[in-house]
C-alpha cells in the first residue's frame, strides 16, 4: 500500500505538473489571464498612453486631422502607424476605454498564440516557445504594444508559406507592411515560396486593396496626404532615436553609438553589412529543402528586424525574443554549451533586465544607457547567420 501511495505521490509531484506546463490549453488560459490582469492594472494606474494613441487615430481620421501630429491634450508621443491602422483599431476605439483595452490585449495575445501554434514543430517545442517568450510578452502588454501582433504576422507569414497558402501569406505580409513597416520582412521568405509568380501576383493585388481600402471610408486626398505624413514622421523619428539618451535605439547601432558616445554614427554601414550577412545564406539553394534551414531563417528574420532598427525599444523585443526562442528549440539534444550560455544570457540580460529582478542602479546606469538589452540578441543573430552559412541542414533527419 505504501509503495503504491509513494508511486502516486511521485506522479503527482513531477509528472502531472510537467504535463500541465506542456498543455497548450493551460498556457493559453494563463496568457489570457495575464493579459486581462495586465490590462486592469494599467487601466487603474492610468498607464495606457499607447492605447490612447491608437484609439485617436480613428477619431482623428474621422475629423480629417493629421494622423502623425502630436496631440498633447490627448496623449504623449505621436502616431507612427499607417492610415490602415485607423480602420483596424475601430472595434476597440468604439468600446469604453476599459473594455477596449482588455479586448485589445486579448486579441493580440490570441493572435500570437495562434501564429506560434502554426509552426511546423512538435507540441513540446511549441510549449517551450510559449514559456520562453512569456516575460517579453508581458513587457509588450504593459505598453499595449501592437508588436505582439507584428510578431504574429511575421511568424504566420512564414507558416502559411510553409503550408503553400500563398494567397493568405501575401495578405499578412502586406497587411503588416501597411500597418507598421516591420511587416515587410515577411518578403524574406520569398525564396522558399512554391509558385513564385502567383505569390507576386497576390502581393500586387493585396497591396492595391490595402492601399485603397482606407479611401473607401475617408477621402482619397486625405489618405494620400496621410501616407506622406506617415513617411515624414518615420524619417523624423529615425533622427530623434539616434541619440544617446532616447528610450529607443536598443539595437546594434545603439550599442556602438552609446558605448562610443558618438551619436552621429550613421545607420547605413550597419544596415549594408547586416543585409549582406543576412542574405549570404540564400546562396545555399540546396538547403532550401530543409525545414531546419528555413526555420533558422525565420529566427534570423525576427531578430534582424529588431537589432537593425534604431526605432527598437524594450517592448519591441517580443519580436526578437520569439526568434531567440525558435532558434533555441531547434538545437539538437547535444546542444553546445556556448549556445546554452547565450540563451541564458538572453533570458537574463534581454528579457529580465527591464524587470525589478535587476537592481534599479544596474538598469539605469548600464543596461539602458548602453542598449545592452540588445547585446545577447546580436550575438545569437551572428551565431544563426554562421549556422545558416556553414551547417549542413539537409543531412539532418528527424522531426523538428
Amino acid at each position: 500500500m505504501f509503495t503504491r501511495l509513494g508511486t502516486a505521490l511521485q506522479g503527482l509531484s513531477w509528472q502531472k505538473p510537467l504535463q500541465v506546463l506542456k498543455n497548450h490549453n493551460f498556457i493559453l488560459f494563463l496568457w489570457l489571464l495575464i493579459a486581462t490582469i495586465t490590462s486592469i492594472k494599467q487601466y487603474f494606474l492610468n498607464s495606457y498612453n499607447n492605447f490612447n494613441i491608437y484609439k485617436f487615430t480613428f477619431y482623428h481620421a474621422l475629423e480629417g486631422l493629421n494622423l502623425s501630429k502630436a496631440y498633447p491634450a490627448e496623449h504623449l508621443d505621436t502616431n507612427h502607424y499607417g492610415p490602415l491602422f485607423s480602420l483596424l483599431i475601430v472595434p476597440f476605439a468604439l468600446l469604453p476605454d476599459f473594455l477596449g483595452q482588455v479586448t485589445w490585449q486579448l486579441s493580440n495575445v490570441l493572435f500570437l498564440y495562434y501564429a506560434v501554434k502554426q509552426l511546423p514543430l512538435d507540441d513540446r517545442k511549441i510549449s517551450f516557445i510559449y514559456w520562453i517568450i512569456l516575460n517579453e510578452l508581458i513587457t509588450a502588454m504593459l505598453s499595449f504594444q501592437f508588436n505582439i501582433s507584428i510578431t504574429a504576422i511575421i511568424i504566420l507569414s512564414y507558416a502559411l508559406i510553409e503550408k503553400r497558402k500563398n494567397f493568405w501569406a501575401a495578405f499578412f505580409i502586406l497587411f503588416g507592411t501597411f500597418i507598421k513597416l516591420y511587416g515587410i520582412v515577411g518578403l524574406a521568405f520569398f525564396f522558399f515560396v512554391k509558385d513564385k509568380p502567383k505569390f507576386v501576383l497576390y502581393c500586387i493585388v493585396w497591396g492595391g486593396i490595402l492601399f485603397l481600402l482606407p479611401m473607401i471610408f475617408f477621402t482619397p486626398q486625405y489618405i494620400l496626404q496621410s501616407y506622406f505624413d506617415w513617411y515624414s514622421s518615420l524619417m523624423e523619428k529615425q533622427s530623434l532615436n539616434a541619440s544617446l539618451t532616447s528610450m529607443q535605439d536598443i539595437s546594434l547601432m545603439g550599442i556602438v553609438r552609446r558605448i562610443s558616445g558618438i551619436a552621429a554614427i550613421p545607420n547605413l554601414p550597419f544596415l549594408v553589412c547586416g543585409i549582406l550577412v543576412f542574405a549570404l545564406p540564400y546562396l545555399r539553394i540546396k538547403e532550401y529543402g530543409s525545414s531546419l534551414f528555413r526555420l533558422h531563417y525565420l529566427a534570423s528574420v525576427l531578430i534582424f528586424t529588431v537589432i537593425f532598427s534604431n526605432s527598437s525599444e524594450s517592448p519591441t523585443y517580443i519580436i526578437a525574443f520569439a526568434g531567440v526562442a525558435i532558434w533555441f528549440v531547434l538545437q539538437s539534444a547535444s546542444i553546445k554549451p556556448v549556445f546554452i550560455f547565450l540563451f541564458i544570457l538572453a533570458l537574463v540580460l534581454t528579457s529580465l533586465s527591464p524587470t525589478d529582478i535587476f537592481p534599479r542602479f544596474i538598469r539605469n546606469e548600464y543596461i539602458r544607457p548602453y542598449s545592452l538589452k540588445a547585446f545577447p540578441c546580436v550575438l545569437i543573430w551572428f551565431v544563426i547567420s554562421y549556422q545558416l552559412m556553414t551547417q549542413k541542414f539537409s543531412l539532418k533527419i528527424g522531426s523538428v
